[in-house]
């Protein structure tokens, strides 16, 4: 009888998560203009509101994903990337640290960052080196 009751309940929560992730019209529609050729698409909302949907592009084995506000506006969207893809001064900067992984990240306003992991922590660059965070 617990083995069924808790596989009720697993079910529940699931069903729960399942209805939880799915974003408003408005940003479905939104993603699918900007990224008509996304696979495997998992969407998560952000504390603050906003969606985030991981995916992948066909031919591209790169991790990516894409944030959008609730009303379906694009805010950014993040690539990784290797480290000797990063620009110069930003590998510049990073010397000597243990670096975990890095990414570019292209905002709605036409500017590029670059976020390196660095001790649990991520760092944010613009492409001159300088630290942004």
């Amino acid at each position: 009888m617990k083995k069924i009751m808790l596989l009720g309940l697993f079910a529940l929560c699931s069903l729960a998560t399942a209805f939880a992730a799915t974003p408003p019209e408005a940003v479905l529609k939104a993603f699918k203009q900007k990224y008509p050729d996304a696979q495997d698409v998992d969407w998560s909302k952000e504390k603050n509101g906003e969606w985030e949907a991981e995916f992948e592009l066909p031919g591209n084995s790169k991790e990516m994903s894409a944030t959008f506000s609730a009303d379906g506006k694009w805010l950014e969207t993040e690539t990784e990337i290797e480290f000797s893809e990063l620009p110069a001064p930003v590998r510049s900067a990073l010397q000597g640290k243990k670096v975990k992984e890095v990414a570019r990240i292209e905002k709605a306003d036409g500017t590029t960052v670059y976020e390196a992991e660095v001790k649990r922590k991520d760092l944010l660059f613009d492409a001159s080196g300088k630290v942004l965070n």
